[in-house]
């Protein structure tokens, strides 16, 4: 991304001039995709103000600064899991994006010491494998919680284990946001803050791994009982074909 296209990104409580462009050439092998890192942005609340949504608004504008091409999923419309068939526009809206991002950042409200259903009901609809491709292994994972009371960490931590059963690459940063409602103007612009700082990092660490690992995710994931199951996998066909 251009300076200029980082100039015309409204981020009024970044100290714009810590904020550094990612050097790629130190993290991606020079055979990389040479496309921006992009980035599916999935929230888990439909409430007119979602504070959720607010948080990942942020979080695309800040992925945009980094040179990332990012898209933004609305759960509104989303049937509940087994709800609908596979075929259904949102449930197939949703599968395109999961196959077409690199990486993704996960943004949940927590709910009675929770994730929410409509965080949750999003990666349920996202299968670990479509046919003989697996949608999300390999892509890299940012988790970031808003709540309104005390400072938690239940969603994270759920979200995180999903993440692992993804398999996916979840970075070691994460943000949560306690009284939420204290850290958002009327405009809905997240105040300047440690907490709005956390997210930046979250973002920033997130494009790093994103270039470091993409193109490189078959092989990081590629793991021996897998090859030990298909090698008998194949030995049992062979074996029948001769039968």
């Amino acid at each position: 991304m251009t300076a200029m296209a980082r100039a015309g990104i409204d981020l009024p409580n970044v100290a714009i001039d810590q904020l550094k462009p990612i050097d790629i050439p130190m993290l991606a092998r020079p055979d990389a995709p040479d496309h921006p890192p992009r980035i599916l942005v999935l929230y888990g609340s439909i409430r007119e103000r979602s504070y959720s949504r607010l948080a990942a608004e942020e979080a695309g504008r800040l992925l945009a600064w980094f040179g990332c091409e990012v898209r933004t999923f609305d759960p509104r419309a989303l049937p509940l899991p087994d709800g609908a068939e596979p075929d259904h526009p949102k449930v197939k809206e949703l599968r395109n994006l999961a196959d077409w991002a690199e990486g993704m950042v996960w943004v949940s409200p927590e709910r009675h010491g929770a994730m929410t259903a409509i965080m949750k009901a999003q990666i349920d609809w996202i299968p670990l494998s479509l046919g003989a491709q697996r949608p999300t292994q390999g892509k890299t994972l940012a988790l970031i919680q808003v709540s309104g009371g005390s400072q938690s960490f239940n969603a994270v931590n759920q979200m995180r284990i999903l993440g692992r059963w993804m398999r996916m690459i979840t970075i070691p940063n994460q943000s949560s946001v306690p009284k939420a409602f204290l850290e958002f103007d009327v405009a809905g612009r997240m105040k300047p803050s440690p907490l709005y700082d956390r997210i930046v990092d979250v973002c920033e660490e997130l494009v790093k791994f994103t270039h470091l690992t993409r193109g490189r995710s078959s092989y990081l994931t590629n793991r021996y009982s897998e090859r030990v199951e298909s090698a008998e996998a194949l030995m049992k066909r062979v074996n029948q074909s001769a039968i």
